[in-house]
């Protein structure tokens, strides 16, 4: 276990499955899709997880993608049961969208250091000093911090909402990533107060150590995710969310491109663009260890057997739960920014 900024964070140890060593994953995923129809479920998985986990919703008819289209997907489909391949707010955002639903995770213990670094008695204190502000969170939070806030937001759409907040005149209170905050204030020009947290993956990229790459590869487009460091960003060609990234690696002319967000996103983006060669951003100095080397630790714990675990076992260990009097305060900001995303995209 290590420990960044008072979060104590899980190491990534190789997961020995028992279940490889006796069936082929093709039987795993025939199996594991018997049990879905059992249950009337389905998987929806963010990019972060790892391969076969992305690998397995998509041979399953269900979604891989970034929060704000993991949400949508989990509203509109009709199974009755959502299982959620990702961390602890996702599937909170789920049972929020879907109070109806069953909602189970392959572990309850996936949790997110952006969730875990805005605790709600001190945001809420945060919040109190600043009544004039408009609170505008990241998707990566609590139910409870949700409920406080008036908007919610995911990377994809937040330069944009922010961008017609503050053509309305509004001042902004923003959690919890710092460096997505800043970013967004850069872009926009708003009066942004911002939360202090941090993303362990996208916080360890280093500018110096990719400064160094780009002239190992100096035809190399960089293509960084928002939350990390500012540095970082400005070595970028371009800068987005996950589901932008994937576009953007599509789209350039480059041949090579260097990634700065969790290396589970490289399954995605290698098979919408075959021809490129994909290069991992350096999460360390020279002669330094990393603390993640590019991975988020919780992400890493969803695996087909706690999957196949959470269609089997008591539901009691697995399921998601938001307190009636939270979801309802909760599903507010949260639907607004389902109605801004659809206006305005």
């Amino acid at each position: 276990m290590n420990q960044k900024n008072n979060i104590d964070i899980p190491a990534i140890v190789p997961q020995q499955s028992i279940l490889k060593k006796k069936y082929t994953q093709t039987d795993l995923f025939r199996h594991i899709s018997h049990l879905l129809k059992l249950k009337n479920a389905v998987i929806v998985a963010h990019y972060y997880t790892n391969p076969e986990v992305q690998e397995l919703a998509d041979f399953t008819g269900g979604k891989v993608a970034d929060s704000l289209e993991m949400a949508k997907f989990g509203q509109n489909h009709t199974a009755q049961t959502l299982l959620v391949a990702g961390v602890r707010f996702m599937g909170e955002t789920a049972k929020i969208l879907n109070p109806e639903k069953l909602i189970l995770m392959p572990t309850l213990k996936a949790e997110c250091s952006l969730d875990l670094s805005c605790p709600e008695i001190e945001f809420n204190e945060f919040c109190d000093q600043h009544p004039e502000r408009v609170i505008v969170v990241y998707a990566n939070t609590s139910a409870a911090i949700k409920a406080r806030a008036h908007w919610v937001v995911t990377s994809s759409i937040a330069i944009k909402l922010i961008d017609y907040l503050d053509g309305l005149g509004k001042k902004i209170i923003w959690a919890p990533d710092k460096h997505l905050g800043h970013y967004i204030q850069k872009k926009t020009g708003a009066d942004i107060l911002s939360w202090h947290g941090t993303c362990v993956v996208h916080d360890e990229f280093k500018a110096k150590s990719l400064h160094n790459m780009k002239k190992i590869y100096p035809q190399a487009a960089v293509l960084a995710h928002p939350e990390s460091p500012e540095k970082v960003l400005a070595l970028a060609d371009f800068i987005g969310s996950t589901s932008e990234l994937i576009k953007s690696a599509q789209s350039i002319s480059q041949k090579q491109i260097i990634i700065a967000t969790d290396r589970g996103i490289l399954f995605k983006m290698q098979q919408a663009c075959p021809d490129k060669v994909l290069l991992e951003a350096p999460t360390s100095e020279v002669g330094m260890t990393c603390l993640n080397c590019g991975m988020c630790p919780w992400m890493k714990m969803n695996t087909l057997e706690k999957i196949i675990n959470s269609l089997t076992q008591n539901t009691k260990k697995h399921e998601i739960h938001v307190p009636k009097k939270l979801q309802k305060k909760a599903l507010k900001p949260l639907m607004r920014m389902l109605k801004f995303s659809e206006n305005y995209f």
